[in-house]
């Protein structure tokens, strides 16, 4: 494998969930941003959040950035030009949302590059109702990410992935068999298990309708997302009623004819 400086930072991702209280000076706030501005983009149609007060974030990193899709500001700049949006809103947040994440791994690698140390927080967007008072987000603007940052004060370890045969197929998608999957899944149990990540952080998820039958000893990283996956948001609806909070419909439209 090639080793650069930038293909080093790559591979030492970690999620960093302890830091010091050393603040983020100003430069390099500035700079993590222009790095997530120059990432590709489809329409730029995403806003960044920053908030500083540590008191208010996870794990108390000093900055917490929330990357956006954001329609809102792209329709005040479709409107200057004398025209309306007519792509539906389903299209129009699969291209958004490609921009909103492209900006925000452009901004991790530049955090990292520099020494600090982030970790991404996924339920962000799920907090609608309290994300928009707090914000103070128009309409069509919808919180994707969340990234904490700040000084680590931590050293984990590289956390393990699956196989490279299990994620890279060549010019068309290979059949997976049972070998294929029972070798990926070990290698990612077995090396969660060997960094005692679980037992570490006492997390196990509760099971819902099953009687419990893992321990720490066993309980590892497929288990865990399979009961995440398994058990949780199982009703489209209320994602749906999540989407229609920040101004986005989702579903097919009812048209009624006018008397």
């Amino acid at each position: 494998m090639i080793h650069n400086p930038t293909i080093d930072v790559l591979l030492g991702h970690r999620s960093i969930r302890k830091y010091t209280r050393q603040a983020v000076p100003d430069e390099v706030i500035d700079t993590i941003v222009t790095a997530g501005q120059q990432a590709a983009f489809a329409h730029q149609c995403y806003s960044i959040i920053l908030c500083k007060d540590a008191s208010k974030h996870a794990f108390n990193a000093p900055l917490l950035f929330t990357v956006c899709v954001d329609l809102h500001k792209m329709e005040k700049v479709m409107a200057a030009r004398g025209w309306q949006r007519e792509m539906c809103d389903s299209a129009t947040l699969l291209f958004s949302i490609q921009d909103a994440a492209y900006a925000a791994q452009n901004m991790v690698i530049a955090a990292e590059s520099m020494g600090l140390g982030t970790c991404y927080l996924g339920f962000v967007p799920f907090a609608a109702e309290a994300n928009k008072e707090r914000m103070n987000l128009p309409e069509k603007v919808m919180p994707l990410v969340g990234i904490v940052m700040g000084y680590p004060d931590q050293n984990p370890p590289v956390r393990p992935r699956f196989p490279k045969d299990f994620t890279l197929f060549e010019g068309r998608y290979r059949q997976l068999d049972d070998t294929d999957v029972t070798k990926a899944m070990e290698q990612m149990d077995k090396g969660y298990l060997a960094q005692n990540y679980y037992r570490n952080n006492n997390v196990m998820l509760p099971l819902e309708e099953k009687e419990e039958s893992y321990t720490f000893s066993d309980y590892s990283w497929t288990e865990h997302i399979s009961r995440k996956l398994g058990q949780w948001e199982r009703d489209p609806e209320k994602m749906e009623a999540l989407f229609a909070t920040y101004g986005f419909c989702i579903t097919k439209k009812e048209k009624t004819d006018e008397i």
